[in-house]
């Protein structure tokens, strides 16, 4: 993508807020009905059966299906790199979005043995972002464009997106992000990341902390924080999750970084994330505490903290299954089962 892509303006992307579309109510309440009739007792399959709510609440369906789910991969690099707050240089994030296009990363062997497409999206590699401590990371007219290009993540054709990320940098900047929205200090969100060593973290706490002390006069604004701390891979996913919403296609949310984004929405209107499912908690510390500031209950808890949409995907599968099962499965009548003797 060009580095500035002429897009909305922030006042449009916060109208589209405000008009965003309602769950639909039928068709929870068609699922709840064949639910009660499938041959199980009710309630047995637990958070499976709410999986199924949330899918026909977000599509419109009943029963929702999950035919052609989608792995979004967004990547960008940060001029805040060059601080040394990752283990890894920046011309990793190239090196590994060639490996996602070259079919070699963890996301790409979760995708193909679970039949879920993946995409890859290149956010001007080439320009990193700039440096959070002496500049806005992006000027408004290019936040908005990437935002508006996030949200052509659903074009083509979806029914259950999953949002991932690459940065080299960025979970600095999403612990930046973090600080700014929920409060608290720089030693409070920041992680090892890619693995970084003890003055590695440090380093990613001053870093931060020079960020909140340059930008800090402009935290009221959501829109504001996420141009002048995030990076293009933030602000598309919030593009793809305003997308997911008005498109009816439900979303799937990863880790630290992908939750800044969906922190961004939530700032701005908590229900404007309702149709988001957060895939896993991720093992960089402040993750659980960021799902716990907007009230997420994550899917899974596999200890893993590599990005890429990986959480993403294998909750994906959960999700799939839960609405197999629910299609599926006979009912007490077709399957000539009786029922308890008290129905």
């Amino acid at each position: 993508m060009p580095t500035s892509v002429s897009g909305l303006p922030f006042d449009d992307i916060r109208a589209i807020l405000r008009a965003l579309p309602p769950k639909d109510e039928e068709a929870i309440a068609a699922v709840r009905a064949r639910d009660r009739d499938l041959t199980k007792p009710a309630g047995s399959l637990g958070r499976m059966e709410e999986l199924v709510e949330w899918l026909a609440a977000w599509q419109g369906l009943a029963p929702p299906r999950v035919d052609r789910p989608l792995v979004a991969v967004f990547a960008a690099n940060h001029g805040v790199a060059a601080r040394g707050v990752s283990a890894y240089p920046p011309s990793v994030t190239r090196q590994m979005v060639d490996n996602f296009m070259a079919g070699g990363a963890a996301i790409n062997q979760i995708c193909a043995a679970n039949d879920l497409g993946l995409k890859v999206l290149d956010l001007a590699l080439e320009v990193p972002s700039d440096d959070i401590t002496v500049a806005p990371a992006l000027s408004e007219e290019a936040c908005a464009g990437t935002i508006a290009f996030g949200m052509e993540a659903v074009a083509g054709g979806t029914d259950l997106l999953c949002l991932g990320e690459m940065g080299i940098g960025n979970t600095t900047i999403a612990a930046a992000l973090f600080c700014a929205l929920f409060g608290g200090g720089a030693a409070d969100w920041v992680g090892r990341g890619t693995g970084v060593d003890e003055p590695g973290l440090a380093r990613k706490a001053e870093v931060v902390t020079a960020a909140l002390e340059r930008h800090q006069a402009h935290f009221g604004d959501p829109l504001e924080v996420l141009r002048r701390l995030g990076g293009r891979e933030v602000a598309a996913m919030v593009g793809a999750i305003v997308a997911g919403r008005t498109e009816r296609v439900p979303v799937i949310v990863d880790g630290f970084v992908a939750t800044a984004a969906a922190a961004v929405l939530h700032r701005l209107d908590p229900g404007a994330i309702d149709h988001c499912l957060f895939g896993h908690r991720s093992a960089e510390r402040a993750h659980g505490w960021a799902l716990e500031a907007m009230g997420q209950r994550p899917l899974l808890d596999l200890g893993m903290r590599l990005g890429e949409g990986t959480g993403a995907a294998l909750a994906a599968v959960v999700v799939r299954s839960a609405a197999r099962i629910h299609s599926g499965m006979a009912t007490f009548a077709t399957a000539g089962v009786d029922r308890k003797t008290d129905d």
